[in-house]
């Protein structure tokens, strides 16, 4: 019998499958949050990049919000949040750039305030999923344009079999997913795991 770890069973238990590759964890992830839930998930970040130099967590509005808090309080050290702007005329103090939402299929110009984000500041950057990896290559250039240093790369929910987790890898990004899904079939509900899911 294969065991699963604790956000492997809440996805079989109370994940729903969408046709399209869509998979809803909005009961307790992204919609709803289940504090205590995540708070756990928070203490296993913590676990995995305890060793780093963490300065400040990164993350994207708006469902990165609550993964990233959860875990910042184990670091004692501060959140950011990256805001999806309408527009491309923005204020000279922040630092921008675009990220492709396929979920609602356009371009969002992504900001964070230059007082917010310093050179040489260790970063580390969480999200609640990776599919395409274009949210997390968006931060990662954030963090860059500001001279910071990526420590990490956290992921609640992984879909690997859209590649954007294994590109990152295989660019020297060190990325720690809780769960990566090697398939899902939304006809029949069944959902496959990668093994060595932290890997």
């Amino acid at each position: 019998m294969a065991h699963f770890n604790l956000l492997q069973e809440k996805i079989l238990k109370d994940g729903v499958i969408k046709s399209g590759n869509v998979l809803k964890v909005d009961s307790f992830l992204n919609h709803q949050i289940d504090v205590p839930f995540i708070s756990e998930l928070g203490k296993e970040f913590y676990s995995l990049f305890s060793e780093k130099k963490i300065d400040k967590v990164l993350t994207i509005e708006s469902s990165g919000i609550g993964i990233a808090c959860l875990t910042a309080i184990h670091f004692g050290v501060p959140v950011v949040f990256a805001k999806k702007s309408a527009g491309s005329n923005m204020d000279k103090e922040m630092y921008m750039t675009e990220v492709m939402s396929y979920t609602h299929n356009r371009m969002n110009h992504v900001v964070v305030s230059k007082k917010y984000i310093k050179q040489g500041e260790h970063i580390l950057i969480l999200d609640d999923f990776l599919a395409n990896g274009c949210a997390i290559r968006g931060l990662i250039d954030l963090v860059l344009q500001a001279g910071g240093i990526v420590e990490g790369i956290g992921i609640c929910i992984e879909k690997g079999f859209q590649g954007g987790g294994d590109a990152l890898r295989e660019d020297g990004y060190p990325i720690k997913s809780l769960a990566i899904i090697e398939k899902m079939d939304a006809d029949t509900g069944t959902i496959t795991f990668r093994e060595g899911d932290k890997s």
